[in-house]
């Protein structure tokens, strides 16, 4: 099998610390051609990784490049001038999470990439990671056979910490300037920006849709509904960690749990852990255990997620559609959190 043809579109801090360093390293796939608007940036960069070409823009990469697909990590508040015109392309992309700014632009780009003839995923990797792979497949066992009663109940805790592990520390690095879109850092794009990957993931763990309905005053938690009745909640910041990283997952059901504990996005070669109670009651014993799984990040598994997506093989990415939902998710929360309100 030829590799695939990638070419990058961004090659700033979450470029290169979350995404490039992984794929220059993949067998089945070469990064060909990056676009970085700070030229010193993207000379220095394709140096270091031995990518053959450099451009100032995606438009020139696109008309002399044929690719396979794009990693296009920008600021989020750029998605809305970037991918509609990257979708033009009808090249399979990946960028990072959220969709955009607000519900609107999300919208927009929901539109343009329902017309357009390849997909557009976003870079929720906490769905890719070797846990979580493991968690969801109990999950949904239990939910097919029923042996431990009906789910219940799904938490989910992130509570602010040392998120970055030192990933940044070997990027490289020059002190151009480039011009980008101003946004105003209110509640609803903090929220946005730092609990949108909790939004995702409930939705992922239930495998259906959900709404919130209730907001903290004290900007704690947020309560969810499943559309089957399932109860949720997020947990914000109920405290915060200096050297280490706490995020956490449970799913319980009437005879059973399942917890997922996620490592900072940025630790290398290291995955979740799950951990799994099963109480089927009288006469079997009760069992607690969990799985030894590989050492392997789940930013580099998301990477390899991208490639099947290309040769359209199975893959836990998330697609356009459901980012768009995270952005709904979001504004609805503002919006009874302002008001005050409980649905």
């Amino acid at each position: 099998m030829s590799k695939l043809k990638i070419g990058f579109v961004g090659v700033g801090n979450m470029g290169q610390a979350a995404h490039l360093r992984n794929y220059v390293t993949l067998p089945d796939c070469e990064v060909v051609a990056l676009a970085e608007v700070r030229p010193k940036l993207g000379q220095e960069v394709a140096r270091r990784y031995g990518i053959g070409k450099v451009y100032s823009g995606h438009e020139e990469m696109l008309e002399s490049e044929r690719l396979d697909g794009i990693v296009a990590i920008q600021q989020f508040q750029n998605h809305i001038a970037l991918i509609p015109e990257l979708l033009k392309a009808g090249i399979p992309i990946l960028t990072e999470k959220p969709l955009a700014d607000t519900v609107e632009n999300g919208e927009a780009i929901l539109h343009a990439a329902r017309k357009a003839a390849a997909p557009l995923y976003l870079a929720y990797h906490k769905r890719s990671d070797p846990a979580t792979a493991y968690a969801k497949a109990v999950i949904d066992q239990w939910k097919a056979n029923g042996e431990l009663g009906k789910m219940r109940y799904v938490r989910i805790t992130m509570p602010p910490g040392d998120w970055a592990r030192e990933g940044f520390a070997s990027n490289v690095r020059t002190d151009e300037s480039y011009e980008s879109i101003q946004i105003k850092w209110d509640l609803y794009i903090q929220f946005v920006n730092y609990y949108i990957h909790q939004v995702n993931l409930m939705r992922f763990l239930l495998g259906e849709d959900y709404e919130v309905v209730f907001a903290d005053p004290g900007s704690i938690t947020l309560a969810t509904r499943s559309e089957s009745g399932v109860s949720g909640l997020i947990e914000m910041a109920p405290y915060e960690t200096t050297r280490d990283w706490q995020e956490s997952a449970l799913v319980t059901f009437q005879k059973g749990w399942i917890r997922l504990d996620l490592p900072a996005p940025l630790a290398l070669d290291e995955p979740g852990k799950v951990t799994i109670l099963q109480d089927p009651g009288i006469p079997a014993v009760p069992t607690t255990q969990g799985p030894s799984l590989p050492h392997f990040h789940a930013m580099r598994a998301q990477a390899q997620n991208f490639l099947k997506a290309i040769r359209g093989e199975s893959h836990p990415l998330c697609g356009v559609e459901d980012a768009f939902k995270d952005l709904q998710i979001a504004r609805s929360y503002v919006d009874l959190f302002e008001k005050g309100t409980v649905v």
